[in-house]
């Protein structure tokens, strides 16, 4: 495969084929962010752990993959974005094979924390690869096949979780990863084109600060989901992140190589595009989390029939990521990301319609559904609009923030989502009043969302000097 650098394109043909390794390796990532919620129980009982322990086999990933993704970003823009991506990928099988053959909670917890690392070195890496190999229309089109497979992976790896669990074994959740791995990098290095890295320096003394306050931020506000806003466990992991991200700024501002420039940063569209992501994905999987608590808490479903039910939102989320790769190069960011925040709330207040009296099928799926349909758009559009205006140096950093504020997003959601149905889940609770709540608070957040866009999501077309450089997530 040529690369002609002047004219910024590929002159070759199986570019397509390099985009579909690239999202086999992508989903593997997204997937184990929700896999293994199923096999907790089962998890649980073979290895004598308890909630605590527990919760970490879920946030040592989320820890890892979020807090290390701007510097795996860099790592990418530095040393060159194949190394880096066949580097995380490698570390992510062996931790996966790790995790399978974990004996003890502290080695299954070690091995999740290495996937995390493997995955924040992987993701921006494999975006940055793509912003090398598609151009034009061609890029439109990978973006939402790159959307599905972040919005869909998340639903798809409940349903997974709950096939495996029931079948082999929970540890398959992790072997599973091995033999997609090793396929992967058998075959990316003969489609994939070497692209040097830029001659630059890592700022390593601001790599570490993000990283901790990015880590420390993550841990406060899962920890939100357990303890409560107002616990000492939740403010001071929070205070020490606000502290870090103030030492980070002051750092950026004298290093010679600064790891984020705030120039990017503070870009309206760069804000829109990281407002979009955290926003969506915390929705996302905020809906997720209560939709699978009320199933097989208050309804008595089991895991797998839980997972089968996701199957249309996972199928309504890659329609709506494909249709907003097609929208938001025609109409503009900000009317696509509008028009999809007000879906996902009509189908989140569609969602509050459940009772003991009502059936799930009549109720919760098809307000998901709908609401998938909404989501599913804005991971696109929040691609676009960032990238749109980000210097082709900085593709890697650019992606690896992108990406950081899905894992925020995510975690936000969740832990929100816990504190608000948690009356609902207590010890001889009565009633769904709490999942109902927790639903409210999704379809006034998508609604509020959508307000907020209508100002803050410039307005246009993506300009075609910067789709070039944009990435999907």
């Amino acid at each position: 495969m040529e690369i002609d650098v002047s004219r910024g394109g590929v002159r070759a043909p199986g570019g397509w084929g390099v985009l579909v390794l690239l999202c086999l390796a992508q989903f593997m990532l997204i997937v184990d962010i929700t896999v293994v919620q199923v096999a907790l129980p089962s998890i649980g009982a073979d290895l004598a752990l308890g909630r605590e322990a527990l919760t970490w086999v879920v946030t040592a990933y989320t820890l890892c993959f979020g807090g290390l993704m701007v510097l795996g970003g860099r790592l990418a823009d530095v040393l060159g974005a194949r190394r880096t991506l066949l580097a995380g990928l490698a570390l992510f099988t062996a931790a996966s094979l790790l995790c399978g053959l974990s004996g003890s909670g502290a080695t299954l917890i070690a091995g999740r924390a290495l996937q995390g690392v493997g995955a924040a070195l992987l993701s921006p890496a494999a975006l940055a690869v793509i912003t090398t190999v598609f151009h034009g229309e061609r890029r439109g089109r990978a973006l939402g096949v790159w959307a599905a497979v972040g919005g869909s992976g998340a639903a798809l790896g409940v349903l997974l979780g709950g096939l495996l669990t029931a079948g082999p074994g929970w540890a398959w959740v992790f072997v599973v990863n091995v033999p997609v791995g090793l396929l992967v990098l058998a075959a990316l290095p003969a489609v994939t084109p070497a692209v040097p890295g830029r001659a630059g320096r890592v700022d390593v003394p601001g790599a570490l600060l993000v990283t901790a306050a990015t880590g420390l931020l993550v841990y406060g506000v899962v920890t939100a989901g357990e303890a409560g806003w107002g616990a000492a466990a939740t403010l001071l992991p929070l205070a020490a992140a606000v502290l870090l991200y103030a030492l980070f700024a002051a750092v950026q501002r004298t290093a010679r190589a600064p790891l984020m420039r705030a120039a990017t940063l503070a870009r309206r569209p760069v804000i829109s595009g990281m407002f979009l992501m955290l926003t969506a994905t915390g929705l996302m999987l905020g809906l997720f989390f209560i939709g699978s608590l009320y199933l097989q808490h208050a309804r008595g479903f089991g895991a797998l029939e839980t997972g089968l039910l996701f199957l249309p939102v996972a199928l309504a989320i890659t329609i709506g990521a494909q249709a907003g790769g097609h929208l938001v190069p025609r109409l503009g960011g900000r009317p696509v990301a509008v028009a999809a925040f007000a879906l996902t709330a009509a189908g989140a207040a569609w969602m509050t319609m459940i009772s003991p009296e009502t059936s799930p099928y009549a109720t919760l799926l098809p307000g998901f559904t709908l609401a998938a349909l909404g989501i599913g758009p804005l991971f696109v559009t929040a691609t676009t609009t960032t990238m749109a205006n980000v210097p082709p140096g900085e593709n890697g950093v650019a992606s690896g923030v992108i990406n950081t504020f899905h894992e925020l997003g995510g975690s936000i959601g969740v832990a929100v989502a816990s504190a608000v149905v948690a009356p609902s889940l207590a010890p001889g609770a009565a009633g769904i009043g709490g999942f109902v709540s927790g639903l409210t608070v999704c379809a006034m957040t998508a609604g509020a969302a959508a307000l907020v866009s209508l100002r803050l999501v410039p307005p246009g077309r993506p300009s075609g000097a910067f789709v070039g450089h944009g990435h999907g997530h």
